[in-house]
């Protein structure tokens, strides 16, 4: 499954590393794509869109 989320405190390279780090916690194999220019988070997971968001959130990114 692929999720597409906006995260709009992502600033930064840093911050998309944060968010790529994020969501290997809860999926070591999901492929992410953070752009901090478009705040457009991009995940291939097979974990639930809510634990994606769920880590995201607990790592400072919330997404909308």
């Amino acid at each position: 499954m692929t999720l597409t989320l906006t995260v709009p405190n992502m600033a930064c390279s840093a911050c998309a590393n944060n968010i790529t780090n994020a969501v290997k916690t809860v999926d070591a194999g999901a492929i992410v794509q953070a752009d901090p220019t478009t705040k457009l988070v991009s995940v291939e997971t097979q974990v639930s869109e809510q634990k994606i968001k769920d880590a995201l959130a607990d790592a400072g990114y919330p997404p909308d």
